[in-house]
């Protein structure tokens, strides 16, 4: 697993350190040996120096098995990881969900080789499906179906180039007949986006073929791969020895202006035809192929003479006339693609024809065709997927059949599901939940709210608890809610039950000994609650009278601070004597920032606070405090630190906010706190908590916040190690609508500061996402922001430069002792190495980083059976992606 985590992030690393990497590292690669142990190491196959990982992190199913032989006809497969193989006895749809990077172009390719590894001598047949679409038919039982790739007795390869439309990909083995589904290796590689490029589809691979006759099928040497190709195609070799004649060279072609990145092996060999006039021909079987693409790789490789050419005419499927008079470049590769809708008979032909005032034959050094394959079922709502799986790890469930897509194709659906698909090229959304008798405990999870094409609600007979939540009634679409035979508490809100009067919705709740079910619940509380309702508008009102007399006289004081009269006083205002009876006159501090000094306080007796006084010596002042309060006054998430009150009096200027009695992240990453370091699961969670708080400010604040001054300090833990981020004094509103920026004086902290803000001054919530992934690392190394005594005195520098010469394990921090997720360790790292990319261009935003980190752990919980270390009440709500009608609410 280390290698392929390796691997994604080098390609993320940013500008700064690309200059470091050689041409030849597997950049992006994503390398799977399928079958093998999750126990052993990645290990390096020793025929093409790639890089192999353990499939376990990557599917939930499948038994493991080996090939019992070996057929020297093919050198494919005598590498290493064709060796071993995952096959899938149970289960008619089994799936692969690998993380890629969504709007990438992607070389996939799935190895299947039989060999006999289950003493059945059965081959089976079974179909490879791209997410809900059809990839292919593995058919080993016919040996001509495979004819036109590369060639194994025993197995077969499939090849695709796909763009995944999101971060996450599936893969998945489909049953078919009696015979068991199995898999070789799965192999990744990104590709530039100027190559193989097509209007709608995918390409699915033909043929890829370079031309000699001194490299014969039974020689291994004869595919060509990489270090070779640093993309990882495999060309085979094919040549017409009746028709054709090689010709040669050892100068070096010049590849670096033909984005294909052709190897010195392929194209320093062509064929030319025997006999003088005659064409070069060539031909494929394309049965069921409508549309073709196909590359023809030219290089001029023979040193002419003045009075010399070689000049042809290409004609694909005999009559479609592809160029008239192509001439290849000398000792440079160049390439012509073809893209046609011409149906062709069971086999289409390529000819390349001599014009007349050629005097060379034509020749041609390698090909490849694809088909164009169609993939018209769209994926389910990215935001219903996100939901369903924040809902299925919140309740632990695990499903053999809850692979792939939820939702398609409408076969393989999700058990306990329904689905409105009615077109293809609208992405399928979740209609009804029926999740009764599922043994489910706890509350009933918020994630629920975001389905908001919810038609139909199931969760009874299970061991929920708690109150019924009042979002239930925000699901305008919701027509049945069955909450029957559950332990649910409370009463019942008076929106669900007006809507159930009003015959809006079906309630059901029977079989609940502890919920409330007549309304004179809430009616009883009132009449108790109504002389202290109105004692307090009184107190109220005469609070306001005397609130407005100060303002006033504050007004005439200091007039040069007016705008201290536009801060809401929806929170309470202290003197400055309560302040000081409030912390038992400053006895007990807790901290110093750039702010001022911070005391402990108690409030009423009963609430512990934090009081942060501004230090007469602070480099912040009146603006800064204003910012603050102004902010938390509006705003209000459960990761955003609460602010209790406040104190704006004279030169007295005080924020007290609630009390986080874990004090802060830095604390607990540089070991100054006493308690044993934090655990792996605990970094993910407080990492995911922050991240959706910051998510809150950029997409959920109107307008949207910029924080600033995102660091470890800034991130506070209470007393359930919950993360909630603090110090807003120097946030920044976000521009909205054609505005892409900020142009404002730099401010932040040393090491957590966007380079692109400082070097402009234009500010944007990259410059938050790149302060979070500083963090970020922070968190998996336990290092330093800045140290001078490194190697690398930045921590982005540090890690990069560790990462490109190769070095892991002295990267993560020690104090973990391995006890991690390696798949979510090496996820963290990357998505951190990708927001401080060096442009703000590159960095995702933060929604994007919210739903990694909740990936992240969730499959740390995965390892850990759902088991946290942390108290059972810390209470991780994982983030979704919100497209334009959705904002995270504030909670």
């Amino acid at each position: 697993m280390e290698s392929i985590r390796r691997l994604i992030f080098l390609a993320l690393i940013g500008i700064s350190f690309i200059t470091i990497v050689n041409a030849q590292d597997q950049q992006g690669f994503i390398s799977i040996d399928c079958g093998m142990s999750r126990n052993e190491s990645s290990y390096t196959d020793e025929s093409t120096g790639l890089n192999f990982s353990s499939d376990a992190d990557f599917i939930s199913s499948g038994e493991s098995g080996t090939i019992k032989t070996e057929d020297p006809g093919s050198g494919v497969k005598y590498i290493k990881p064709y060796k071993q193989l995952r096959y899938f006895p149970e289960g008619t749809r089994n799936c692969y969900n690998l993380t890629v990077m969504q709007g990438t172009h992607y070389l996939i390719r799935a190895v299947f080789l039989y060999a006999n590894y289950d003493d059945l001598k059965q081959k089976p047949i079974f179909d490879l499906h791209l997410g809900p679409n059809f990839w292919a038919t593995i058919d080993l039982q016919d040996i001509f179906g495979n004819i036109e790739r590369i060639r194994l007795e025993e197995g077969t390869i499939e090849e695709i180039i796909h763009m995944p439309k999101s971060n996450t990909l599936d893969i998945c083995l489909v049953k078919r007949g009696p015979t068991t589904p199995f898999i070789s290796a799965l192999e990744l590689r990104p590709l530039r986006d100027d190559t193989y490029t097509t209007t709608t589809g995918s390409l699915k691979l033909i043929a890829r073929s370079y031309f000699s006759n001194h490299d014969s099928f039974s020689n291994p040497e004869s595919i060509i791969r990489y270090p070779d190709d640093v993309h990882d195609r495999l060309w085979d070799v094919y040549f017409y020895n009746e028709e054709w004649t090689e010709i040669n060279t050892t100068t070096p072609v010049n590849t670096t202006a033909n984005a294909f990145d052709l190897p010195q092996a392929i194209i320093s060999k062509a064929s030319i035809p025997k006999g003088a006039g005659k064409s070069w021909n060539n031909f494929w079987f394309m049965q069921n192929t409508d549309d073709v693409h196909l590359y023809l790789h030219f290089a001029e490789i023979q040193a002419l003479k003045p009075s010399d050419s070689r000049e042809f005419s290409i004609l694909w499927n005999e009559n479609t006339k592809i160029s008239d008079d192509y001439s290849p470049l000398e000792f440079m590769a160049d390439t012509v693609p073809i893209r046609t809708s011409t149906k062709c008979d069971v086999t289409c032909s390529l000819d390349l024809t001599r014009t007349k005032s050629s005097t060379l034959p034509p020749s041609c050094n390698a090909i490849e065709v694809f088909g164009v394959l169609q993939l018209l079922q769209s994926e389910t709502d990215k935001n219903d997927v996100t939901a369903l799986k924040n809902i299925q790890a919140t309740y632990r469930l695990q499903k053999t059949s809850w692979q792939g897509d939820p939702c398609v194709p409408i076969q393989y659906m999700w058990t306990g599901l329904n689905c409105s698909n009615m077109f293809p090229s609208i992405p399928p959304r979740i209609t009804s939940l029926d999740f009764s008798n599922f043994g489910l405990n706890g509350t009933i999870s918020s994630d629920i709210q975001y389905l908001n094409q919810l038609q139909k609600l199931d969760l009874s007979n299970n061991n929920l608890t708690g109150k019924v939540p009042e979002f239930l009634a925000k699901l305008k679409l919701l027509t049945v809610i069955n909450l029957s035979g559950n332990n649910l508490s409370g009463s019942i809100p008076q929106s669900l039950r007006n809507m159930d009067k009003n015959g809006l919705i079906t309630l059901l709740i029977k079989g609940n000994e502890n919920l409330c079910l007549d309304p004179s619940c809430d009616g009883n509380n009132k009449k108790k609650l109504l002389v202290p309702i109105l004692a307090s508008a009184a107190s109220v009102g005469i609070i306001t009278a005397v609130l407005l007399v100060i303002i006033l006289l504050l007004r005439k004081k200091k007039p040069s601070k007016a705008s201290r009269s536009s801060m809401v006083a929806n929170k309470r205002s202290f003197t400055y004597e309560e302040v000081a009876v409030i912390t038992n006159n400053f006895e007990r501090t807790l901290g110093e920032g750039g702010f001022g000094v911070v005391y402990h306080g108690n409030l009423n007796g009963n609430e512990q606070v934090a009081v942060k006084v501004l230090s007469e010596s602070s480099a912040q002042g009146y603006k800064q405090f204003k910012a603050e309060v102004d902010l938390l006054l509006r705003v209000h998430h459960i990761n955003l630190v609460t602010l209790v009150g406040y104190c704006d009096e004279g030169q007295h200027l005080v924020l007290i906010y609630e009390y986080m009695s874990n004090g802060n992240l830095k604390q607990h990453l540089s070991e100054e706190c006493a308690s044993s370091p934090l655990s792996w699961e605990n970094r993910l969670r407080i990492a995911a908590e922050t991240a959706q708080g910051l998510e809150y400010l950029h997409i959920g604040c109107k307008p949207p916040m910029i924080h600033r001054d995102i660091k470890s300090m800034n991130i506070l833990l209470d007393n359930h190690f919950q993360a909630k981020l603090g110090d807003f004094g120097l946030s920044r509103s976000f521009p909205v609508g054609s505005e892409t920026h900020v142009s404002t004086n730099v401010a932040g902290s040393p090491g957590y500061l966007d380079p692109e803000y400082y070097r402009t001054n234009w500010l944007t919530e990259k410059s938050d996402v790149f302060s979070f992934g500083v963090v970020l690392l922070e968190i998996i190394t336990s290092q330093p922001v800045i140290d001078q005594t490194r190697e690398k005195s930045h921590i982005r520098e540090w890690v990069g430069f560790k990462l490109t010469n190769g070095d892991i394990k002295n990267i993560v921090d020690p104090s973990l002792n391995e006890d991690y997720d390696t798949s979510s360790l090496w996820k963290a790292l990357e998505l951190a190495m990708s927001c401080v990319s060096p442009s703000s261009s590159g960095r995702p935003n933060m929604s994007q980083v919210a739903n990694e980190l909740q990936e992240c752990l969730l499959s740390e919980n995965s390892r850990k059976g759902g088991r946290h270390d942390v108290d059972s009440k810390s209470s991780f709500e994982p983030s979704i992606s919100f497209g334009p009608e959705h904002i995270p609410d504030a909670r």
